[in-house]
Order: C-alpha cells, then structure tokens, then sequence
C-alpha cells in the first residue's frame, strides 16, 4: 500500500511538471498539501491494520488450572466397520451411532471418556479426558476408510480399552462397545471376561435389524461377494447378549427411538462416582473490542482531515523564522 503510494505521488508530481514551472503551479494551488495527503494516507493504514488485528480475535486470560470433579470412567468403543453403513437405522448405523455418543457425551458433566475406534483392528481415537469438546471434535471425522483392516474385532477393542483407564482406586470403570455384533474374529467372551476381573464393566450397544440390510458402497450400488451376490450383514443380537453378561453389563439394543440412550444413561448413573483429577483450560474474555474501538475511531480522524490546507489555519507556521531589520 506504501508502494501503491508513493507511486500514486511520483505520478502526480510528473504530471504536474508537464503544465509548467513548479513554482508558479504551486502558487495557483496554494491549498493543496502533500503531507496531508500522507497523513491521511497512514491514518487509514493504521486503520486498516486495527481492523486486521480485530479480526485475529485476540484473546487474553488463558491459564490452566486442575479442578476436583467427581464422576466414573467410561471409554467408548465404536465399531466402524464396513458394515455399519448399513441403512436398517436412519440414516444409517454408521450416523445413528455418532448421534448416540454425542448425546452421550453431552450428558456427562463430571466424568472422564475416551474413544476407541476399531474393525479389523483396534485404535484409541482420544485418549480418556474430560475435554467434551474434542470428543465431539474426533467423533466428526470417524469414518471406516480410518482403518484400513476390516472385519470386526470386539476382543481387540476391549483388551484396548482395559488397558486405557487412570489407574486411579475407587471409582466407576465403563466399558461401551457399539457395534452390530458380527464378530469375525472372536476371543470377544474371553476379553469381556478379563475386563470384569479388572472391575469394568462391559455395555453393549446393538444397532441394526436382525433381519439384515445391504452395505450401500456410495454410487448407488452394494457391496458383493465374491460370486456377485449382495453381502446382507445383520445384528447378531445374542452373541451381543453373550459379551455383557460376561463383562458384568448390560445388552442395550439401539433403533431409531431414543430409548437405548436413556437406559444407558440409567445404567451409567447406578455405577460408583469417585474424586478425580482433571485439567481444566479457562479462556477470559476476547480483547477485539478494543482494537475495533480504535479502528472506528481512526476513520473518523481520516474523514475529518481534508487533503486541501484550511483557510482559517494557513497563516500558522509555528516553525516560521522572524525576519531580522
């Protein structure tokens, strides 16, 4: 803008010189001011830059503080396999599961969650925390193309997330596994079972119809076997029963009602709440205010200075030298 500027000056001052001799053009424009100009010019450019600043949003106030919150442990584990494209849930497992831990999610206030993601294999998406709105922030972005191993393995998940708690004493440990039950690799009894001698306990949330429903691949087809025909993947309801009595849980089967989330929330709520730790980022007040207060007020100064020298003030040079007689 500086550049813009001075070549804005240089060209006037050449066009200038093709009328006439600079000292006689100066005094047929005795009103007019190059500094005011400039002064004009870098009023808006500070202006501009307030304005700019104001935009950044500066913040001011961040600290971190702990704070003693008094609620249990749950790590949700999320099955996405390919299967849970399935459409027998609207508007599919896939997006009725993410409605359902987000609720979930929304109905903690004290508690500490992590996510699990897993299919062919299992992986923790979000380490336990009471930082909401990062889970939700992850749960976005889940999509089965984030693992590249399909079929579905629960054990793993749940090996995975016994080993993801605080190690702290006293305090209510959740497992939560969403999935439709088809377990291709098994071992899921054995995992639930060690994860109860832990003292966890495993909830099994079953969404799908156990009549079974096509796998949509996003072009209007479905997904096929190897001899053509269309792959039907349905809930296995009692393999899903199986798991949580294993884990010491509950089987909750999940449709489009919301029915599941209040009896989860029921379950969640008998367990025992203990004191836990937990870091707590608090962020004061935004700081924009003030530089839009100075950006306005800028403006205002610019509008009022005129480029033309005032009448009333030309007479005043304070730098003027006396002359000597």
């Amino acid at each position: 803008m500086f550049a813009l500027m001075a070549y804005a000056e240089w060209r006037r001052r050449s066009l200038l010189k093709r009328l006439g001799d600079k000292k006689l053009i100066k005094l047929l424009m005795p009103d007019a001011s190059t500094k005011r100009r400039w002064l004009k010019f870098i009023v808006l450019q500070a202006a501009l830059a307030l304005v700019i600043l104001m935009l950044a949003r500066p913040q001011m106030g961040t600290k971190v503080s702990h704070e003693k919150r008094n609620g249990i442990e749950t790590i949700i584990c999320f099955d996405i396999s390919n299967s849970m494209l399935a459409e027998d849930v609207k508007p599919s497992r896939l997006q009725k599961s993410k409605m359902l831990i987000e609720n979930l999610v929304d109905h903690f206030s004290t508690d500490k969650v992590g996510l699990i993601v897993f299919a062919g294999d299992a992986f923790v998406q979000l380490p336990i925390t009471t930082d909401y709105v990062s889970a939700k922030m992850f749960l976005g972005q889940i999509e089965p193309s984030l693992i590249q191993t399909q079929g579905t393995d629960i054990a793993a998940a749940i090996n995975l997330a016994s080993n993801s708690f605080t190690q702290q004493k006293n305090i209510g440990k959740a497992i939560i596994v969403i999935t439709d039950g088809e377990d291709h690799e098994g071992g899921a009894m054995e995992a639930a079972q060690a994860a109860r001698a832990k003292g966890y306990r495993v909830f099994i949330l079953g969404i799908g119809n156990t009549s079974g429903a096509p796998i949509p691949l996003g072009n209007g087809e479905y997904l096929t076997d190897n001899s053509g025909n269309v792959v039907m993947t349905a809930l296995n309801e009692q393999m899903c029963r199986d798991i949580a009595n294993a884990g010491s849980g509950t089987y909750i089967h999940v449709d489009n009602t919301s029915l599941a989330q209040e009896r989860l929330n029921d379950e969640l709520a008998k367990m025992q709440k203990g004191d836990m730790q937990s870091v707590v980022y608090d962020e004061y007040d935004e700081q924009f205010q003030a530089f839009g207060i100075l950006a306005i007020v800028l403006l205002i100064v610019e509008v009022l200075i005129s480029e033309a020298v005032n009448p009333w003030t030309r007479k005043i040079n304070l730098f003027q030298k006396k002359q000597r007689h």
